[in-house]
C-alpha cells in the first residue's frame, strides 16, 4: 500500500451501484437507477456530470469508449471521433518545426519521438462523447434522454465544491498555460476555467453556465446540434477564425462504430476489451501470456511486467484507425502468444514488436437490478485536452491527435479523416458465459497495466473489487524504467539484478485510477479508487 493510502471497504448493493472517481457524479448516476433508469441511463447521466466536475480529465469535447453487458451479451462502442479532412502529415510537418526534425529521421524514431503537438488546433479530433451518449441511448436506454442530464446541467448552472485530487490537477494545467500557451484559440480557456487565472482551490465553489447551456442543447435535440446545429456552428466558426481545421463536413460525417469486443482467456475466465483504435489488444495479450505461466512464485512480478512490455510493444507497432491497423486477432493467435511467451527470461531487455499473420480521462462502471451492466471511458486526453474553448460552450475539446504517428505508412499515420491511437479501454470479465463484471483504470499508459493488475489480483488472488483496486502498482514506463508505488519497494531489489531501472514513485497518480464492479449471488460488490476522490454508491 502506497504511502498515506487508507483502504477503503467494498460497497455491497443488492438493486443497483454505480462507481466512478468524481462522489457527485457517482451520485447522479444512482439517482437515475433510483427512478427507474437502467445501468445504461445511469452511465450516461454519470458521464454527462463528469465533464462538469471533472472538466480536466474529460469534457463535452471528449471521446468515448463503452462495453455494455444486456443481461446475457457484451457489446461494445467505439464513440470516437476521426481527424478533420484537411489535416495532413504534410501541413504538420510545416507547422512544427520539431516536426520537420523529427520527421527527417524517419522510420521507427519518429514514432518514437511522437512529435505531434500537444495544444492548440493541431490536434483536435472530432468529439465523439456527445454521439456516444446519444447511440448507447438510442440502442439500450430507456428513461427520455433530456431527463439524463439534470445533474449535469444543474452542476454547470449554479456550481459545486471542486473535489481535491481535481483541485490538484487542475493546478497543473493552469501551470501548462502559464508556461507559454498563446494565441486567439486559448484565450476563452482562461476565462472559464479560472478564477482569475488560478485554479479553483479545494472546496471552493466552480460554475460554468456555459456549459449547462450546451447539455441542455444536447440533451433537447440528442446530440444533434453538436454535429449539424447551433453547437457545430460555433465549433466550426472559432476554427476558421482562429486557424483551426474542423469544417462542417467533418462535424456532419461523424458516426459511431458499433464493434464486435475482443476477448483473451486466462485462467478460466475471458478478458474483454474493444479492438482498434484502443490499446486493449496490450492487456489482452499481457494476460494472454501470463496465461502460460502459473500464478504466483519468485518471478512473478517481473513476468507481469514483461509481458506488458511485449503487449505494448505490438500495439505501438500495429494500433491506428481500425481500418489500417493489424486485424485484432492475429495478434491474440495462441500460437503467436506462445511464441511471444518465449522472450521472458530471467533478465529484463526491451522487446521488439513481433510479426504476427496477417490476413487527463475518467472511468466509471454500472450495474442494475436486471443484470445489465455497463464498463464506460470518456476522455479529453491531456489534462483540458487541445485547451481550445470555443467562445460560449463553456467546453475544452480533445488533443486526440497528439497520439497520431508521423511515420509514413504506419497505421498510426497522421492524416485526414482518420482516428487516432487511443490509449483510454472499457474492461469486462466473464466466466463460462456469465458476467463477472465490469472494470477499468485510467491513465495513459497505465491502462492496461492497471487491467492486467485488477485481472490477476481478482482472478488469481481472489479479491473483492474494492482490495484489487487497493494493492500497490508497478508501473513500466519506457525502455527498463519502471516505477514502483511504495507499498512494492521490497520487490525494488530483485526486480533491479534482473535489469529492470526501478525508482519508487510517491506520486499516487502516476499509478492510475480505476473503478470495478462484479457480480454476486446477492447483487454487487464494488469498490472505488483509494487513490482518487471517487466512490462507489449503490442501493
Amino acid at each position: 500500500m502506497s504511502k498515506d493510502l487508507h483502504p477503503r471497504r467494498p460497497v455491497y448493493a443488492p438493486r443497483g451501484v454505480v462507481a466512478t472517481a468524481q462522489p457527485l457524479a457517482a451520485s447522479a448516476g444512482l439517482a437515475v437507477l433510483r427512478r427507474g433508469g437502467n445501468a445504461v441511463d445511469a452511465a450516461i447521466a454519470t458521464a454527462a456530470a463528469l465533464t462538469v466536475l471533472q472538466p480536466g480529465s474529460n469534457d463535452i469535447g471528449s471521446d468515448l469508449f463503452a462495453l455494455v453487458w444486456d443481461g446475457s451479451q457484451l457489446h461494445g462502442l467505439n464513440a470516437s471521433g476521426r481527424s478533420p479532412a484537411l489535416l495532413t502529415r504534410d501541413l504538420v510537418v510545416q507547422r512544427e518545426p520539431s516536426a520537420r526534425a523529427a520527421a527527417a529521421l524517419g522510420g521507427a524514431q519518429a514514432v518514437a519521438d511522437q512529435v505531434m503537438p500537444a495544444r492548440g488546433w493541431l490536434p483536435v479530433t472530432v468529439p465523439g462523447a456527445p454521439a456516444g451518449w446519444r447511440d448507447l441511448h438510442g440502442r439500450f436506454g430507456s428513461l427520455p434522454f433530456a431527463d439524463l442530464f439534470e445533474d449535469a446541467v444543474a452542476y454547470a448552472e449554479h456550481g459545486y465544491g471542486v473535489s481535491p485530487t481535481v483541485a490538484h490537477h487542475w493546478d497543473r494545467a493552469v501551470e501548462v498555460v502559464h508556461a507559454g500557451l498563446a494565441g486567439d484559440e486559448f484565450t476563452e480557456w482562461s476565462r472559464v476555467f479560472t478564477h482569475g487565472g488560478r485554479a479553483p482551490r479545494a472546496g471552493e465553489r466552480f460554475r460554468n453556465p456555459d456549459a449547462a447551456r450546451t447539455l441542455r442543447s444536447i440533451a433537447a435535440t440528442g446530440g444533434e446540434s453538436f454535429y449539424r446545429g447551433e453547437l457545430a456552428e460555433a465549433l466550426v466558426a472559432h476554427a476558421e477564425r482562429t486557424g483551426g481545421l474542423l469544417r462542417e463536413a467533418d462535424l456532419a460525417e461523424h458516426a459511431s462504430l458499433w464493434v464486435e469486443p475482443l476477448s483473451a482467456r486466462y485462467r478460466g475466465h475471458d478478458v474483454w476489451e474493444l479492438p482498434p483504435n484502443g490499446q486493449g489488444i496490450a492487456a489482452l495479450q499481457a494476460l494472454g501470456i501470463l496465461d502460460g505461466f502459473g500464478a504466483g512464485g519468485e518471478d512473478d512480478l517481473h513476468r507481469q511486467i514483461e509481458a506488458v512490455k511485449l503487449g505494448f510493444a505490438d500495439a505501438h507497432a500495429y494500433v491506428g484507425d481500425p481500418a489500417l491497423a493489424v486485424p485484432p486477432p492475429h495478434l491474440l493467435d495462441l500460437d503467436y502468444l506462445a511464441e511471444r511467451r518465449t522472450r521472458i527470461g530471467q533478465r529484463a531487455i526491451e522487446h521488439p514488436p513481433g510479426d504476427p499473420a496477417r490476413g487527463g480521462t475518467v472511468y466509471l462502471c454500472t450495474a442494475d437490478a436486471d443484470g445489465r451492466m455497463v464498463s464506460l471511458i470518456q476522455s479529453n486526453y491531456m489534462g483540458f485536452g487541445s485547451h481550445v474553448v470555443v467562445p460560449g460552450t463553456g467546453f475544452s475539446l480533445q488533443n486526440r491527435g497528439a497520439g497520431f504517428a508521423l511515420a509514413e505508412g504506419h497505421p498510426n499515420e497522421v492524416g485526414p479523416r482518420r482516428r487516432p491511437f487511443h490509449t483510454i479501454i472499457p474492461g469486462f470479465l466473464t466466466r463460462d458465459g456469465a458476467a463477472v463484471g465490469p472494470f477499468g483504470v485510467m491513465g495513459g499508459h497505465m491502462q492496461p497495466q492497471g487491467h492486467v493488475q485488477v485481472v490477476r489480483s481478482t482472478v488469481d488472488d481472489l479479491l473483492d473489487p474494492q482490495a484489487a483496486l487497493d494493492r500497490p502498482r508497478w508501473y513500466w514506463h519506457t525502455g527498463l524504467d519502471v516505477r514502483l508505488e511504495p507499498g512494492l519497494a521490497d520487490a525494488a531489489d530483485d526486480l533491479r539484478r534482473r535489469g529492470h531501472q526501478v525508482r519508487i514513485v510517491e506520486e499516487q497518480g502516476a499509478f492510475g485510477y480505476g473503478q470495478a464492479i462484479w457480480r454476486t449471488p446477492s447483487g454487487y460488490v464494488a469498490g472505488s479508487e483509494p487513490r482518487a476522490d471517487g466512490a462507489a454508491l449503490g442501493f
